[in-house]
């Protein structure tokens, strides 16, 4: 882990609440390499275009060799590399600092970790602090992003869970985390209420429609990711150049699949070729 000390700073230099990093999501070595092509100076992975490249679902829990090996590949792209481990592949806190430390050993500066679980709950808050304190105690240089699910698992028409997400956030800056990630936040007053709350910097998830970097800058956010996003567009370009190729463009392929839509697609695959 060689130079990783320096590497990892420069990572926590370019958080900067009021002026973001914006974080593009990588699923492979050639959709990475494009994005370092590009210019951006850090690259994450997306957990739902890394499984769904794999033919697995995302969130299950089942694809922590393809992240490790992806993590390994990505080391020779001169980018500063975190990745999304789910909620960290195992409900054991010292199996979680198993992988960040293999991360770690493979070039990765940070890993983004999830307190959302399969069942659509939350798991336990001191669970998640006793994972994010693991990797912390193992790889202390490593920038842990705590996520929490608060607002992406909250019933449809629900009070937005404001106090909810800052109370874990707090607890889990308080184990160590250095970064707090609270996807599916879209209105910008609950987004400044966060960044001034949560004493850690901010990570928001990029929403089509609902946010810009300027106001997400403005509300004090450190860092805006887009997750899925990219994975997505990808797929839905995919479909739609070859519906124009064919001579099918009103087959009805949409433009861009949702989150929902990609799982769907793997679990209907993926229980056909387990019949």
């Amino acid at each position: 882990m060689t130079g990783m000390t320096g590497r990892v700073s420069a990572f926590f230099e370019l958080h900067k609440p009021g002026s973001p990093l914006f974080l593009p999501n990588a699923w492979d070595y050639a959709s990475a390499a494009a994005l370092a092509q590009c210019g951006y100076p850090a690259i994450g992975t997306t957990s739902l275009g890394v499984a769904a490249a794999a033919g697995k679902p995302d969130a299950g829990g089942q694809t922590r060799q393809e992240n490790l090996a992806l993590a390994r590949r990505l080391g020779r792209i001169p980018v500063l590399l975190t990745v999304d481990i789910e909620a960290g592949f195992s409900d054991d806190p010292h199996s979680v600092a198993d992988l960040a430390e293999q991360l770690a050993e493979a070039g990765a500066v940070g890993v983004n970790i999830e307190d959302g679980r399969p069942d659509g709950s939350l798991a336990a808050t001191e669970d998640h602090c006793a994972k994010v304190a693991a990797v912390k105690e193992r790889v202390p240089a490593m920038f842990v992003n705590a996520r929490t699910d608060a607002f992406w698992l909250a019933p449809e028409g629900a009070e937005p869970p404001i106090e909810e997400a800052i109370s874990r956030g707090a607890a889990y800056v308080a184990a160590g985390a250095d970064g707090v990630f609270v996807p599916a936040a879209a209105d910008a007053g609950i987004v400044a209420a966060l960044a001034a709350r949560i004493a850690a910097p901010l990570n928001i998830l990029y929403m089509p429609g609902r946010h810009d970097m300027a106001s997400l800058a403005a509300s004090g956010v450190a860092r805006v990711s887009t997750g899925s996003l990219l994975f997505r567009a990808a797929l839905g370009a995919a479909m739609e150049t070859a519906d124009s190729a064919s001579g099918q463009s009103d087959a009805g392929a949409p433009k861009l699949p949702s989150y929902g839509d990609v799982q769907a697609m793997i679990t209907k695959f993926e229980s056909r070729s387990t019949t």
